[in-house]
């Protein structure tokens, strides 16, 4: 049985919505975030779907559930969703979860952690109200991976871990410009799909479910490069994609193009801006930190009246 009555609280960071349930939430049990993620995903899939499907929600919303952490010395634990399934991680929603927890009086300037399906990151909040987000370690998989796309041929781009699964492409199809939205979508749907089709994964068989596509900046005392991500839900991002930054971080490291400690500004199709820095782990890998800006801009109540047809939202599939 769903709650009767769920409150939220909306923030965006650098223009992507975060919506975050901060009561009213399924009890999901004990265990790892990971292991309460599964349950959310699993039995409790209406309220995924109540806050982030219309007619409350969108194509671009992200919620976030907040839960009991596991690990130990987290504020928090929490579990991020968007119109089609929960997601790993989520670096512009642990953003605006910071400025959302901060906006409560629960936490103030300094760092926390954070209890992710994905494991512990930590969020910095500045006394200026920006965040930056100490990722899970992050790594490139595969360089220059061939993927036959109908209609443009051999595309080629890295295969890289941020908390996601990401196809970074640089200098192909449409170019990275707000007027091509329509272009740019279609494009990375197809890459998507073509990458299913050719059973091409992340490591251990996972599904490569966010697709990156690079071009210049707009202005280069702006940035250094500016982005469209296509997501699981087939919506693109209006931040610069934490996850997905730390992606690129990850991709330029491997390729010896970015030192550590070295400052890379990614824009995003709206030219909002992440900064975004790595250390080296002994094991290769690298540690991202993605500094960005977000917001408060409501809070609101929401009632399940029985005799509502969409109080759990209209099914993606209706």
């Amino acid at each position: 049985m769903s709650s009767s009555r769920l409150r939220v609280i909306d923030s965006h960071t650098e223009g992507e919505p975060t919506r975050v349930v901060i009561e009213g939430g399924p009890s999901l049990g004990t265990g790892t975030v990971a292991e309460m993620a599964r349950r959310l995903r699993e039995e409790h899939d209406w309220l995924r779907s109540a806050v982030c499907n219309e007619p409350r929600g969108h194509e671009a919303m992200v919620g976030a559930l907040l839960v009991e952490p596991h690990e130990p010395g987290c504020c928090c634990g929490v579990i991020f969703f968007n119109n089609v399934s929960t997601l790993n991680m989520c670096i512009h929603g642990t953003i605006g979860l910071a400025v959302t927890l901060a906006h409560l009086g629960r936490i103030g300037p300094g760092e926390h952690r954070i209890d992710t399906p994905v494991g512990v990151v930590v969020a910095h909040l500045h006394t200026d109200g920006s965040v930056t987000v100490a990722n899970v370690p992050s790594y490139r998989l595969a360089t220059e991976v061939p993927v036959e796309v109908p209609g443009w041929g051999t595309v080629r781009g890295d295969i890289s871990w941020g908390g996601n699964w990401f196809f970074l492409i640089e200098g192909q199809g449409p170019a990275v410009e707000f007027a091509n939205l329509e272009a740019l979508t279609a494009f990375t749907w197809s890459v998507r799909q073509s990458l299913e089709a050719q059973g091409i994964t992340g490591a251990n068989g996972m599904e490569i479910d966010h697709i990156e596509s690079f071009g210049p900046p707009s202005d280069p005392k702006l940035a250094d490069s500016r982005n469209f991500v296509l997501c699981p839900g087939k919506a693109y991002d209006r931040s610069p994609c934490g996850t997905g930054t730390s992606a690129k971080l990850a991709s330029l490291h491997a390729a010896g193009k970015l030192k550590p400690g070295e400052i890379w500004r990614q824009a995003s199709i709206l030219d909002t801006v992440f900064e975004g820095s790595v250390e080296e782990l002994p094991d290769g890998k690298v540690l991202p930190r993605v500094k960005g800006c977000a917001w408060v801009n409501g809070e609101s109540v929401y009632f399940f009246d029985p005799s509502d047809p969409f109080r759990h939202g209209i099914p993606a599939n209706i």
